[in-house]
């Protein structure tokens, strides 16, 4: 195997991953601190926000039909990392007499950051290895903290969803990168990027976590009960919306008037991405449903026909789709804070929100992602990272131990004059996808070694 795509872990990640959590371990030791202030009242909060993170994106990355350890597991990994380089990354912005207070706020905070890289793993799925989105994350996370404290301290907007600093930045950061990470030889679809009945059914089984939980996700660190019981209204109602909408428009698009399980795994979750911005604010629910309605629509559309054309064209390869489930509802959740802090007057801890620092925050936000994102993918382009060949990628077996080996026995029985049954031989199978279909004339039993 050439040295480019060498994909054993056994020394290089395990040396990196060590390296990693003995440095972050050190800086707690010598930054880091208890919040001697810190309530427990968020705790159900973070509950929540902790089960999206780890179950919901984890399942819901489990649609390809041979890579199912690789999205659970490598969704642990980094969420597991990253939380803890979240705290330190944007403690370092808060940091009182010089040490960083730990408190179930900064917890959740921590998780918020790292879904900034697992949106843009899901850009990447399949095609790169642990050591390559260990150091996406690393980077990720703290070139978000970075932003985030652009966007919230200097440029004083409102994100309490964070339509803009995690679900645009994560999206546009992991496009970014997959487009200089580009592989010419997965132009054409690779036999495995392609779901079946059982991995879409893991699939929904994350749609339906991140569905539930929305609510706790977009009102977590709201002001006070009255602006979280405001996001929490908005995002439930945004999310019904668009659901209904998502299963309109997947059926009216296509020829047969079939739904789509892509389209109903992510597009129904577009609405709860887009009212982020702005769920806290007195919108009205008529106005949180008619965000989710156009936010189910554009990812619909996006998932339809813009994605081909992101492949083909502009030689991004987006496994998941993020763009159209976090990057555009991102996006429209930043236009909607501008049209609400332009024709309604709000605050926020005592200073004006203007649509003109809205619209500079969506900018700056699509600006550092989009550089950050090229940056990394630069870095992660270095050929000792451990990247899989094109003939490997969406495969858990290379960087797994894969124990799905099935034998089948395949026996026919014939009608011989004494009724004797003739046995026939078997075929040995190496995945249950090369399974082979039931036909009358045979009984087939499997075993699972």
């Amino acid at each position: 195997m050439p040295p480019d795509f060498d994909t054993n872990m056994r020394f290089k990640f395990s040396i990196l991953a060590l390296f990693l959590e003995v440095v972050v371990i050190v800086l707690y030791g010598i930054f880091v601190e208890y919040d001697t202030n810190s309530a427990t009242n968020l705790y159900p909060h973070f509950q929540d926000v902790h089960v999206m993170i780890f179950v919901g994106f984890g399942f819901l990355m489990t649609f390809l039909k041979k890579y199912g350890f690789s999205s659970v597991g490598f969704n642990m990994l980094i969420a597991a990392f990253g939380l803890q380089w979240g705290i330190l990354m944007q403690g370092f912005w808060h940091m009182k007499r010089g040490k960083i207070p730990v408190s179930i706020e900064s917890m959740i905070n921590a998780d918020f950051s790292t879904a900034t890289a697992l949106i843009s793993f899901g850009a990447l799925l399949g095609k790169t290895s642990p050591i390559q989105m260990l150091i996406l994350t690393l980077l990720e996370i703290t070139i978000f903290a970075c932003n985030e404290h652009l966007v919230t301290k200097v440029l004083q907007a409102t994100d309490v969803g964070a339509s803009m600093t995690i679900h645009a930045f994560g999206a546009y950061f992991g496009l970014a990168a997959a487009f200089v990470l580009y592989r010419p030889g997965l132009a054409k679809k690779h036999e495995n990027d392609e779901s079946t009945y059982h991995s879409d059914m893991f699939a929904m089984i994350g749609t339906l976590f991140l569905w539930l939980f929305w609510p706790s996700f977009n009102s977590a660190i709201a002001n006070g009960p009255e602006g979280q019981g405001t996001a929490i209204i908005n995002t439930y109602y945004s999310l019904a919306a668009c659901a209904v909408v998502t299963f309109a428009l997947s059926s009216l698009v296509d020829k047969r008037g079939k739904f789509s399980m892509v389209l109903i795994q992510n597009a129904t979750l577009a609405g709860g991405v887009a009212v982020g911005t702005c769920a806290d604010l007195a919108i009205h629910p008529f106005s949180a449903m008619f965000i989710g309605v156009i936010a189910g629509i554009v990812s619909v559309l996006g998932f339809q026909f813009l994605t081909p054309v992101m492949a083909s064209k502009l030689k991004i390869q987006d496994t998941c789709g993020v763009h159209n489930l976090h990057g555009l509802p991102g996006i429209l959740g930043g236009i909607a804070g501008i049209v609400v802090t332009a024709i309604k007057r709000e605050t926020r801890n005592g200073h004006l929100l203007t649509p003109a620092m809205q619209a500079a925050a969506l900018g700056s936000t699509l600006g550092i992602a989009l550089v950050g994102g090229a940056l990394t993918g630069a870095i992660l382009k270095l050929p000792f990272l451990g990247q899989v060949s094109d003939q490997n990628c969406f495969d858990d077996s290379a960087y797994w131990e894969v124990r799905l080996h099935f034998i089948l026995f395949s026996f026919c029985w014939r009608m011989y004059s004494h009724c004797n049954p003739s046995l026939l031989g078997f075929v040995v199978c190496t995945h249950e996808s090369e399974r082979l279909p039931l036909q009358n004339s045979k009984m087939l039993i499997y075993l699972r070694l």
